[in-house]
């Protein structure tokens, strides 16, 4: 929802630039809520058809907006114009819940109010019948802190709930909540605000306040909240002190403590090219720089994931991702194993890192243990410059050069090879260049390079050899991928199957009418193609 975004107390409290962005940018409608897209879906056609619930139950992690969703929701049900999902804001009422001071509206801290006769006597007054407005709205933050007597009490109003009341809980751990107060409540769940829409609101905010800033240092800022927009504009009130009136990356970056990520890529080329001593010399550098290493291992763990999503979902990578060249690069260059491997070990060190001898050694044990778990490539053979016509003793099935028709043919041939691991994931992963009497070459795609094993290509050059009854001498080199591996076939059938059962569910007359009729969507992910029958599988393939 793309909406100017107003302060909460307009004017006046433009003229008290003391305020704390959190407080002074508090949403104060439906429509200025960020990130909770879902929930605000749901309670705007509730008060559009007067379809209310006595009580709502609001769970979610810090600052993703739930006191906020709640003081709104206790506008929408008292503005003077009616009950509405677009309260008018200037009311009486309205003007009186954004201050804080509408009698109607109670706010309990269940986290320092936890007993009893706290909760007793809050629900003595809701039967009275509300002072001015509408209804009586009480808001129960974090209210798993309450105790079982507390919540007890609740629970016999909650089951008989007097017409006027209603109840708004709001908790970070749901979980504690008693089942018999969860059953009794609407619940919505606010999810964690994802940092582009983050640092997009960061920008409106700072466009209005005349404030200089760098899309990299709001970048910044949006990653280090975690999801919370509360948390980034404590953030860039501190942000705006500590550069002076400007939002600058490099002062940003020192006040977070964040790495600097030109570190973390030269860390990761420097695996993908197993150069060890480059490695230590870029850790040297880095702890020269007083770089904080807990913090470079948490954000290595962060850059392998964003290089992982490249390798499986590249369009996910923003065009305008100022790591996006970097990422795909390092997509290319690292393996999809290794980058998975290198994952749990930076995550594990990490987690080992306070049982480390020093700082130091404990960030530099897990790069040493990703250069020494990463598999070794082996030396390619060079084919033959021109290759040599195949005489009529070797003529097989595979020797012509045309790359569309020696794809099938070797597609099917490593279906019916007598071999299984990952001496045939090394044949899934190769295209058939050239096949001359015994001599066979093969291209493996850089990404596969770490197949490349000794071990692995003597199983196939023999699995080979039995397929024909001779002698296979098999020479394997590095090429880029072509899309005519037995791999990428596959995968390029697996995608034009699940295209047409997509198109099939979409042209479907009952999924259609869902769609027409009751605003349904298609998850095109949730849908899965009715896959062929598998063929018998290869005898030994398992050996």
């Amino acid at each position: 929802m793309t909406q100017e975004i107003l302060p909460v107390h307009g004017d006046a409290e433009r003229r008290h630039p003391g305020h704390a962005l959190a407080r002074k940018w508090r949403p104060r409608s439906f429509e200025q809520m960020v990130g909770q897209e879902h929930v605000v879906r749901a309670l705007t056609n509730a008060l559009r058809q007067n379809r209310l619930h006595h009580a709502y139950l609001l769970t979610g992690t810090r600052g993703v907006g739930k006191t906020t969703l709640a003081r709104v929701l206790a506008k929408a049900l008292n503005c003077e114009t009616g009950v509405t999902p677009t309260p008018c804001g200037v009311c009486s009422a309205c003007v009186e819940i954004d201050g804080g001071r509408f009698v109607d509206l109670l706010e309990l801290d269940a986290a320092s109010n936890t007993q009893v006769d706290n909760m007793r006597e809050l629900l003595e007054n809701a039967l009275y019948a509300p002072t001015r407005g509408r209804f009586k709205v009480y808001i129960i933050d974090e209210v798993h802190m309450l105790s079982r007597n507390a919540f007890n009490a609740m629970l016999k109003t909650l089951e008989e709930p007097p017409e006027h009341v209603k109840f708004v809980l709001a908790t970070t751990d749901p979980q504690k909540v008693p089942v018999t107060v969860l059953s009794r409540c609407l619940q919505f769940n606010l999810k964690q605000i994802p940092a582009p829409q983050i640092g997009a609101r960061l920008e409106q905010i700072l466009a209005q306040e005349n404030v200089a800033f760098e899309g990299s240092a709001l970048a910044l800022i949006a990653r280090a909240a975690q999801g919370s927009l509360r948390d980034a504009l404590s953030l860039l009130d501190q942000a705006i002190v500590y550069g002076a009136g400007k939002v600058e990356e490099e002062p940003v970056r020192a006040m977070l403590g964040t790495v600097d990520r030109s570190y973390l890529f030269s860390l990761l080329a420097a695996l993908a090219q197993r150069d060890g001593a480059r490695l230590l010399a870029i850790a040297d550098e880095m702890q020269a720089r007083s770089i904080e290493l807990e913090t470079a291992l948490q954000e290595l763990g962060s850059l392998l994931h964003r290089v992982a999503l490249a390798q499986t979902l590249p369009d996910a990578i923003a065009a305008d991702d100022p790591d996006r060249a970097g990422l795909l690069s390092l997509a290319s260059q690292l393996a999809p194993e290794d980058v998975q491997l290198y994952y749990q070990i930076a995550v594990q060190g990490r987690a080992d890192l306070s049982m480390a001898p020093d700082e130091y050694a404990g960030f530099t044990m897990p790069l040493l243990r990703m250069l020494a778990f990463a598999p070794q490539g082996v030396e390619m053979a060079q084919p033959a410059t021109s290759p040599a016509q195949p005489s009529p003793a070797s003529a097989g099935p595979m020797q012509s050069a045309a790359p569309s028709a020696s794809a099938t043919e070797w597609q099917q041939l490593v279906a019916s090879l007598n071999v299984g691991g990952m001496a045939r994931m090394l044949a899934q992963h190769c295209e058939l260049v050239h096949q001359e009497g015994e001599r066979m070459e093969l291209r493996v795609p850089q990404v596969h390079r770490h197949l490349l094993e000794p071990a692995y290509r003597e199983k196939l050059q023999a699995a080979l050899g039995e397929h024909f009854g001779r002698r296979i001498k098999l020479e394997l080199r590095l090429g880029p991928a072509s899309g005519n591996t037995p791999a990428e076939r596959e995968e390029q059938a697996r995608q034009a199957r699940q295209q047409r059962a997509i198109e099939a569910i979409d042209r479907d007359p009952f999924v259609r009418e869902l769609v027409e009729d009751f605003d349904a969507r298609v998850v095109d992910e949730s849908i899965r193609p009715l896959e062929p029958t598998p063929a018998p599988q290869a005898r030994g393939a398992n050996r």
